[in-house]
């Protein structure tokens, strides 16, 4: 590692701590996987027979799964307390499994439901299928969505998505709400649990609806007001590293925003082919009444085109999210650690945190280095320290460990400690952090996918 040392200075604000609400977001989603499980036992007077309890399971799957489908929807709408406060990362890790689980409990219902019927009505498997798809009220609508649903989780496999444009899988991911929607329908005019049921019925169109709300203020109406008020064009384009280019955005009362170092928006360039993808990328420098500016590298052909953009291009910003924020810290001792593209927003918080902090940079070599000069400078003005970890003369990885944690940065324990890298790497420190001490509560981490 290279240290770069310079005075020390007065540290900028004081600290103030927010804890995260995750805890309690999971508790209120069981909770609701235990009230669907409540409507069926309320309904359910004896299950007799093979046939029953082969239907009872398999409508217990349905409600579990109708409610999953309403959580699906509710994490892909953005909401800030989820996005700003649990993280975008880890939103969207429970959006992914609860897209599995989704997927296991519809396979589940569909087999024990038809299983059960089928052993009711003495038929074969293949009959009661055909009955059930082309004589029963609203399956028709059902099994369209069942089939979208399906396509929707193959494209979501790591194996396929590897294999997918970001674009591609985009597209096919919106087309949820569409599956959700046809779906609907079939759980209230054949499921037991809500025929003759106003109190029941009520519930699930609330949770609905409530859904469906959140979608259209946070996924639509919200970003419509944003780019009204703001007006946000690209200022210009930089090149810092090979691959790595930043794109200054100006606009209009961006104060107003409510932007923080350490946040990201969703960005849609109305250019140079971009119109039609929304990805997130980091702001590398604190906001300003004017001008926002993310740095971006060439991973896809989204980020690659980045380097086509031309001043006066317009800009559909959706945003901030992220928690990787200075109103975490509970110290006045931070550490930030960065691999690659990661140093983005650690770049911002590393100019505006509070107190004395190290930031630890990650790179294969000194030529991947984005924004190097710029965090001397930081370093040299705030009195803060830049430590570089790059590959060796052979390739050959830093040690970025337990031991060696504790052996660079004294009192780690006692750090805030940020880390922005791909998610592999963040795992990786993540658990090399605990090893060496540092509890939970002050290790803040985003992480993303290559």
């Amino acid at each position: 590692m290279t240290t770069v040392e310079t005075r020390r200075t007065a540290a900028p604000g004081p600290v103030t701590a927010r804890r995260s609400p995750a805890g309690p977001v999971l508790a209120a989603v069981w909770a609701g996987a235990a009230g669907a499980v409540a409507l069926w036992w309320a309904d359910t007077g004896s299950v007799v027979g093979t046939a029953g309890w082969l239907t009872g399971a398999g409508r217990i799957a349905g409600l579990l799964c109708g409610y999953a489908c309403a959580v699906l929807v509710g994490l892909m709408a953005r909401v800030p307390m989820l996005e700003n406060r649990v993280g975008s990362d880890r939103v969207a890790r429970w959006h992914a499994m609860a897209g599995r689980y989704t997927i296991c409990l519809l396979v589940v219902h569909i087999v024990l439901i038809l299983t059960g019927y089928a052993a009711q009505d003495h038929a074969s498997l293949w009959h009661e299928t055909v009955a059930v798809v082309l004589d029963y009220p609203d399956m028709l609508k059902t099994t369209a969505g069942t089939v979208i649903l399906f396509a929707v989780g193959i494209t979501s496999a790591r194996a396929v998505r590897r294999r997918t444009s970001h674009e591609f899988w985009y597209y096919v991911h919106l087309f949820t709400y569409a599956a959700v929607f046809l779906a609907f329908f079939h759980q209230l005019s054949l499921g037991n649990e809500f025929n003759g049921k106003p109190v029941a019925t009520a519930l699930w169109y609330a949770l609905y609806l409530g859904v469906a709300a959140l979608v259209l203020w946070f996924r639509i109406l919200a970003p419509v007001r944003l780019n009204r008020r703001h007006q946000l064009r690209v200022d210009s384009v930089h090149l810092e590293a090979p691959g790595v280019y930043s794109v200054v955005v100006r606009g209009r009362r961006l104060d107003e925003l409510g932007a923080r170092p350490g946040q990201f928006l969703r960005w849609r360039f109305l250019g140079a082919g971009m119109s039609w993808t929304s990805t997130p990328y980091s702001l590398s420098a604190p906001p300003r009444p004017d001008l926002l500016r993310i740095t971006v590298k060439a991973l896809g052909d989204h980020s690659a085109a980045v380097a086509l953009l031309r001043p006066g291009t317009r800009v559909w910003a959706e945003g901030p999210y992220g928690s990787l924020t200075a109103d975490r810290a509970t110290s006045h001792h931070s550490l930030l650690i960065a691999a690659g593209v990661g140093v983005t927003p650690l770049r911002a918080l590393f100019e505006t945190l509070p107190g004395e902090v190290t930031l630890l940079y990650r790179a294969r070599g000194a030529e991947d280095l984005a924004l190097g000069g710029e965090l001397e400078a930081i370093a040299q003005w705030r009195g803060g320290r830049v430590l570089y970890a790059l590959n060796g003369p052979g390739g050959e990885r830093p040690d970025i460990s337990a031991a060696s944690l504790r052996a660079t940065f004294p009192g780690l324990a006692g750090h805030d400690v940020y880390i922005c890298g791909p998610h592999g790497f963040a795992q990786d420190v993540y658990e090399a952090l605990r090893a060496a001490g540092v509890p939970d509560r002050r290790i803040h981490h985003e992480s993303f996918e290559l």
